[in-house]
């Protein structure tokens, strides 16, 4: 089964990125960096999402993420699905912070239960059939609105979502151009998808994200 190790964000400044992703999240070496300076404008087209058990925890690393530099999208609020919100990273990069729980039973946390990558792509069905290709497994889906893959034992999921659906989710105009500005770092080799994301091998990579 594919697996993916991580993620990797093009970001102007490293140092900056890396410090905001532990301050606000406490990630590992499930997100990595690497110096760019692509030109994008817009929505660029996915989402970084984490699950957790419980509103208080939502609202703890939605806190901790402002206070560390990131600017709100969708101030965190119950909906028909639980409770979750939406933030930008001073790199730019978005991300959501969500529980299916609309009540809190114990102390908030700081443990993350998911990490998911969400891709707006143009028709899911197409997209699904090509990851299937690439040797992804899927978990969940639902026609041609959502597909979710099976993470197997690597440590980062990912969906596929309408990229018009996907930008609404999180508050932004669906429209960008330019590069989407990372890539994902697999077991599968380096190919780059029918929406143009990019996947790199995994193994080629450096030991630690700051490498």
């Amino acid at each position: 089964m594919a697996t993916i190790a991580s993620i990797t964000l093009d970001v102007a400044d490293r140092t900056a990125a890396d410090r905001f992703h532990a301050e606000a999240f406490g990630l590992d070496s499930r997100i990595r960096t690497r110096a760019s300076q692509d030109p994008t404008s817009g929505f660029r087209g996915f989402m970084l999402a984490l699950t957790v058990s419980q509103p208080s925890t939502v609202d703890s690393l939605i806190d901790s993420a402002l206070t560390a530099g990131a600017t709100t999208l969708k101030p965190a609020s119950k909906s028909l699905w639980g409770y979750g919100g939406v933030v930008r990273a001073p790199d730019g990069a978005v991300w959501k912070v969500a529980t299916s729980a609309k009540k809190n039973t114990g102390p908030a946390t700081r443990r993350i239960d998911e990490f998911v990558l969400l891709l707006g792509v143009a028709d899911v069905a197409a997209s699904k059939r090509f990851y299937v290709g690439r040797g992804l497994t899927v978990a969940k889906s639902y026609g041609r609105t959502y597909a979710e893959f099976d993470a197997g034992t690597g440590p980062v999921k990912l969906a596929l979502y309408r990229r018009r659906a996907l930008a609404k989710d999180v508050g932004v105009a669906p429209d960008g151009t330019g590069s989407p500005r990372f890539a994902i770092d697999g077991d599968t080799g380096a190919f780059t998808d029918p929406d143009g994301f990019s996947w790199q091998s995994a193994a080629s990579l450096p030991l630690t994200p700051s490498s």
